[in-house]
C-alpha cells in the first residue's frame, strides 16, 4: 500500500493511528517530534505524513514552512489539530498542507482523509525552490531584489525568454501563511468566490498569452476593484505586449495595471554558477517522487550540464534530468550520459523532424506530434499543465492527441467522488 509517517507527541495518538494503518495494510512510520521526522524525511520520500500542530520542540507549522523552504515538500502532509486550532490547521494548508484532522479523530474521517490525499499524491507538483540557491552574483542580487518587492501589494509582471520556469521565481515572493491561487484555474465564473474570500493571496499566472477573453475580463474586473490588494497578481510572458495585444487580444490598459512593477527573469546561461545545485534538486525531487529508481549526478555530469548553453532555460534543463533518471543506467549519472542527452537535445533543438516537402496536412500534424511530445515530457505528462501552456481545452488537448496518435494518461486528474 503505502507508507505513512504519523508525527505526534502523544503516544496514545501515535500507537492508534499507527494499529489502524497498519490494519488497512499501510507501513507506518511513527515520529514523537519535529526533529525525528526530519530525520525520517531526510532518509527518504514517505507517500503521506499525518502530522501534529503541537509539538514540544518545534510546531507542525514551523516544520511544513522548513519542507516547503527546502523543496522536501514533495509529498502530502495532513495537518492534526486539537479543539481551538482550527483556524491554525486552516492556515497550513495555505503553506501547503494537503488537509486536516480535528482531534479526537473519527475512524471514518481518518480512512477517507488518508485515501483522499494518497490520490493526490501522484498529482502534487514539485515545485523547484530558489532558496538554497544563489553562488552567482546575478541570481543572489536577482533574490534581493525579489525580497524587496514581496512587501508590495502591486501587481508585477516577470519579462523573459521562453522556459524562464516564473513560478519559483513566483514562490520565492510568497510570505508564510499567504494563499496561493493558480490564475488559469481561478479565473474562471465558478471559482470567483474563491477570489472573493482570499485575503493577501499570490494569484500566479504563469504566461498572460494562455489566458482565454473570459479569463482576462475577469483579471480586468479583480484588477478594477476598490478591494483589489487583498489580491496580488504575479504573471508573466515571453512575448513582446504588442504581441500579446494583436495576437492575443489582451487591453492594453490591463497590460498596463499588470506591469506597475516589472522584473526580468535572466536566462540560465546568465547563472551557470547555480545549474549543479539546481540539477541536484531536479533529481532529487525524482527520486523522491518515485519517478526513477535511486539517482545521483557525478561531479562530471555536473560540469557537462554547466557548461551547456540551455536555450531551453529552466524547462530543458527540468527535461534533461527527467531523460537523465530514466535512461542512465548505473545509479550514478556520469559525463557520458550527460553528453549523450544534450546531443539528443541539440539535435532535436536544431533538427525537429519535419519534412517541408510533404503535404501541409502530415507536416502540421507532424509538427503537432513534436510540440506535444515535447510538452508532456517537460511536465511529466500532466495534461492540466500542457493545456494551459497549449492554451488549448482539456477535451480538446485529449481529441488533439487521440488525432495525432499521442496515448497521455489523465495523471492530473484528482479523485473521483
Amino acid at each position: 500500500m503505502a507508507q505513512i509517517l504519523v508525527v505526534d507527541d502523544e503516544i496514545g495518538i501515535r500507537e492508534l493511528l499507527s494499529e489502524i494503518l497498519s490494519d488497512e495494510g499501510h507501513d507506518v512510520l511513527l515520529a514523537e517530534d519535529a526533529k525525528q521526522a526530519r530525520e525520517i524525511r531526510a532518509r527518504g520520500r514517505p507517500d503521506l505524513v499525518l502530522l501534529d500542530i503541537w509539538m514540544p520542540d518545534t510546531d507542525g507549522i514551523t516544520l511544513i514552512k522548513e519542507w516547503a523552504a527546502g523543496g522536501e515538500l514533495t509529498m502530502p502532509v495532513v495537518m492534526m489539530s486539537g479543539h481551538g486550532t482550527i483556524e491554525t490547521a486552516v492556515e497550513a494548508t495555505r503553506i501547503g498542507a494537503q488537509d486536516f484532522l480535528e482531534k479526537p479523530i473519527a475512524l471514518q474521517k481518518l480512512l477517507a482523509t488518508v485515501k483522499k490525499s494518497l490520490r493526490a499524491r501522484d498529482v502534487r507538483p514539485a515545485t523547484l525552490s530558489l532558496a538554497n540557491f544563489g553562488r552567482s552574483v546575478l541570481l543572489a542580487d536577482l533574490k534581493k531584489r525579489l525580497s524587496q518587492l514581496a512587501t508590495s501589494s502591486s501587481p508585477l509582471l516577470f519579462r523573459g525568454e521562453r522556459g524562464a520556469h516564473p513560478e519559483p521565481f513566483a514562490r520565492f515572493m510568497q510570505k508564510a501563511g499567504t494563499q496561493w491561487l493558480v490564475g488559469e484555474e481561478v479565473l474562471s465564473d465558478a471559482s470567483r468566490e474563491t477570489l472573493a474570500q482570499a485575503t493577501g493571496a499570490i494569484l500566479f499566472i504563469e504566461e498572460l498569452a494562455n489566458l482565454t477573453q473570459n479569463q482576462q475580463r475577469h483579471l480586468a474586473f479583480l484588477l478594477a476593484r476598490p478591494d483589489r490588494g487583498k489580491v496580488r497578481p504575479i504573471s508573466f510572458t515571453a512575448l513582446d505586449p504588442g504581441l500579446l495585444e494583436r495576437e492575443h487580444g489582451f487591453d492594453p490598459v490591463l497590460l498596463s495595471r499588470l506591469s506597475e512593477l516589472s522584473i526580468g527573469l535572466p536566462a540560465l546561461r546568465e547563472y551557470v554558477e547555480d545549474i549543479p545545485e539546481i540539477a541536484v534538486q531536479m533529481l532529487r525531487q525524482l527520486v523522491e517522487a518515485r519517478y526513477c529508481p535511486q539517482r545521483r549526478f557525478a561531479t562530471s555530469a555536473l560540469n557537462v550540464l554547466r557548461q551547456y548553453h540551455w536555450p531551453g532555460n529552466l524547462e530543458s534543463l527540468q527535461a534533461a534530468s527527467r531523460n537523465l533518471a530514466l535512461t542512465s543506467l548505473d545509479e550514478e549519472i556520469g559525463a557520458a550520459d550527460a553528453e549523450r542527452v544534450l546531443r539528443e537535445l541539440q539535435l532535436h533543438a536544431s533538427n525537429p523532424g519535419v519534412s517541408l516537402d510533404q503535404p501541409l496536412r502530415e507536416a502540421r500534424e507532424a509538427f503537432e506530434r513534436i510540440y506535444f511530445e515535447h510538452h508532456l515530457a517537460l511536465e511529466n505528462n500532466n495534461i492540466a499543465r500542457v493545456a494551459e501552456k497549449s492554451g488549448l481545452e482539456r477535451t480538446h488537448l485529449y481529441r488533439k492527441l487521440k488525432q495525432i496518435g499521442i496515448q497521455a494518461g489523465r495523471r492530473d486528474e484528482g479523485p473521483q467522488d
